[in-house]
Parts: C-alpha cells; structure tokens; sequence
C-alpha cells in the first residue's frame, strides 16, 4: 500500500470530533477538488505492507483511513480486516467517487462519504449508488462555499433523503462559517454545522 504519512493527532472533523486517532494517509486521489487542501497526497510516498502499517498505528483505539483517495489502493480490504481483528474503530474518508459495495458492513467501520459541491468543479463525479451503503452509523459530508454550494447540497439532501447523519461544513475548515450556520437555521434543515477542529488548533499544518 502506497502511504503518504501516518501520524497521531485528534480527529478535526464529523462525528468522532476531537478523538485521540492514528491518521492513515494513502497517496493518490482519482478526484482534483478545486479547493484541494492535500495536494502533496496526489503522488510520492512510500510502500508499506498492512503488518507495517499496523505496527505504525500501534494501541490507539480509533484509527482514520484517508488520503487522497484510499479506496484507490488494491490492499485496502486487507487492510480493513486487520484493524477490525484488532479491534479498532476506523473511519474511512472516501469521495464519493468510488464504488463502496465492497466496504465490510461491519460496526468497526465508519463511512465518512463527501458529496463534492459544484464549486469543487466535481460535482458530476459523485456515485449516487454509494448512499445506499451509508446507515445512521456513517456520516455523508458537504463541503460549502457559497450560496451556489449551499443551495445544490439542500436539494441534494431534499432529493435523495439520505438516511446518515449529514454534515454541513465551510470550505477552509472554518471561513464564513458564521454565514453557513445562520444558513443552516433559516432553512430549518436537520444537519450539523462543523468547522474543522484541527485548523483553528493548528492552523493549515500538514501531518496534524
């Protein structure tokens, strides 16, 4: 498996919020967000075997599987059963422009799925299909910029009635988040508006 970086810190966004986890970065992404904040994941890094990388994430509970694009990577199941053997909690940070049917339906693992928003300029990329692989466990995110964002997420939502918790978060981790929650509760909507913990910690740090 082609690694980019594995480092411990607290989890910066969605529903495991500021929980002590081992981040698992893989390298390439099939996706090229506009607003990308992981360009240095796109190529390089080093191969490491599944036995390695479990050495790497050692006793921490909860484990963040993300990238760039991890599901791109062939060893990625084999590395799905050896943190549930272990017993970990992992959190998958998937595009939405991959084929998910073959992710273990399992309690250890936890979907976080984005629904790329026209401003990302991937919007026509996303797999619909995938919802139906998400359950109350999992989290289905947006990533907003402006009304335009805001507007194709709602109808998104108002379309597809996804049945996941859904969160609504600001381009940057925290710009204009004042305006994307005053949004929120104008048009009475049932999500949950978060920044990203680990910049207003941070900043834009990599390996945090």
């Amino acid at each position: 498996m082609r690694i980019c970086e594995i480092f411990k810190s607290i989890q910066g966004e969605g529903l495991t919020m500021g929980v002590p986890t081992v981040f698992v970065r893989t390298i390439g992404c099939n996706l090229d967000c506009s607003w990308c904040d992981t360009q240095y994941a796109m190529s390089g890094g080093t191969e490491m075997t599944i036995p390695e990388i479990m050495e790497k994430v050692g006793g921490c509970r909860t484990v963040c599987v993300t990238g760039g694009e991890p599901m791109l990577q062939k060893d990625i199941y084999e590395l799905f059963d050896a943190l549930i053997k272990a017993d970990k909690k992992v959190v998958l940070e998937t595009n939405g422009a991959v084929d998910l049917s073959r992710v273990p339906s399992d309690g250890h693992i936890l979907i976080s799925m984005d629904i790329k928003c026209p401003s990302s300029g991937m919007t026509e990329r996303m797999l619909d299909s995938n919802l139906k692989y998400l359950s109350m466990k999992d989290q289905l995110k947006f990533v907003i910029k402006d009304q335009a964002d805001l507007d194709f997420a709602l109808g998104y939502i108002r379309k597809n009635r996804p049945d996941t918790n859904i969160i609504f978060g600001p381009v940057g981790g925290t710009d204009r988040l004042e305006w994307l929650v005053e949004e929120v509760l104008k048009n009475d909507v049932d999500v949950r508006v978060l920044p990203q913990l680990h910049k207003i910690i941070w900043g834009n740090k990599q390996g945090v």
